[in-house]
This record gives structure tokens, C-alpha cells and sequence, in this order.
């Protein structure tokens, strides 16, 4: 019986300690990558901000080619929305939404995942001309996990798991807008 109390309180201290150095552990991340299009800022700008669009260049949207989707709204507006629902775990289930666009420079998201695991995230697409037939194009991908599940941040790489999809979703993005 005392070996029992000795593995309880041991347990119950490990835990204690775990919680603890959650309270010191960041739960923010920020992925960015980036890509030139020869085209102009312009043209890349008026294809990317049809969100409807991002299903032909992200690999995220390819992961499931027969998902649900859903529409609300008006694309290439604020406020419009792209839902997906998924049976494949990697795709999941949620939302994306348009939050501002700054015409020609910029255009804000905000992504509500609900499955597998409910958060939300932000993301953005800026532009900048590089000349005038070449166009630089940055996807940055950010969000924070908060206490306690800031603690997965000391076993999780977002760079690691988010930079890839981001590159290859630019790089098609680049294919599709130069062919």
C-alpha cells in the first residue's frame, strides 16, 4: 500500500511539473515562403484572390479531391467563405475566410479547423513587383496553441510540417500562372 502512495504522489508531482513548464513554453508559430511568378503583380493578384482558386495550386486541397465543399458569399470579397468536410484525417473538416484584402498587396484569412482537432489559425498571401513582369509572392501560414496544449510546441516542428506544403503550393501556383 505505501509503494502505491509513493507512485501516486510521483505521478501526481510529474504532472505538476509538466503543467508548470507549460507556463513557460510559447505556443506561437509563424511559417512564411516564398515564390517569383513571372507575371505581372497584377495578374497574380487577380487570380489569388478568388479563393475558389487555391483548390488548383494548394496541396492541402488536393489532399481529398472528393471532399464536400461549400461556398458562402461573395469570392474575392471580405467575408467569403470556403468549407471543406473531409473522411480523410488529413483534410479534416473547416473553414477558411476571407478577413481584408489590400488590393494588390495583400489578402488575410482566417482559418477555423474543427476536425480533427478544433483551432483557429491565420494565414495571408502578400504580392510585391520585383520588376514588371515578375512578381513576388510570400504564404505565411501563423496561430498559437494556448495553455496546455502549448506543451505538443516541445514535440511539434511547424516549420518542418507546415514549410513544405506552403513551397509546393507556390511552386504550383507558379506553374499554373506561367503555363
Amino acid at each position: 500500500m505505501k509503494a502505491l502512495k509513493i507512485i501516486g504522489l510521483v505521478l501526481v508531482v510529474l504532472i505538476v511539473l509538466v503543467l508548470i513548464t507549460g507556463l513557460f513554453v510559447d505556443g506561437k508559430y509563424a511559417v512564411e515562403r516564398e515564390v517569383s511568378v513571372n507575371k505581372t503583380k497584377q495578374e497574380v493578384f487577380d487570380y489569388v484572390k478568388y479563393l475558389k482558386n487555391q483548390s488548383e495550386f494548394s496541396v492541402w486541397a488536393k489532399i481529398d479531391p472528393t471532399m464536400k465543399t461549400e461556398f458562402r458569399g461573395e469570392d474575392g470579397t471580405v467575408g467569403f467563405v470556403s468549407a471543406w468536410d473531409s473522411e480523410n484525417p488529413k483534410a479534416g473538416k473547416g473553414e477558411q475566410k476571407i478577413v481584408k484584402i489590400t488590393d494588390g498587396e495583400r489578402i488575410d484569412y482566417e482559418l477555423h479547423f474543427i476536425e480533427p482537432m478544433e483551432s483557429t489559425d491565420y494565414a495571408y498571401l502578400s504580392f510585391a513587383a520585383v520588376n514588371d513582369s515578375t512578381t513576388s509572392v510570400k504564404w505565411g501560414f501563423n496561430g498559437e496553441m494556448k495553455y496546455p496544449m502549448n506543451l505538443m510546441m516541445l514535440f511539434m516542428d511547424m516549420e518542418a510540417m507546415l514549410a513544405p506544403d506552403l513551397q509546393n503550393g507556390l511552386n504550383n501556383l507558379k506553374a499554373i500562372l506561367e503555363q
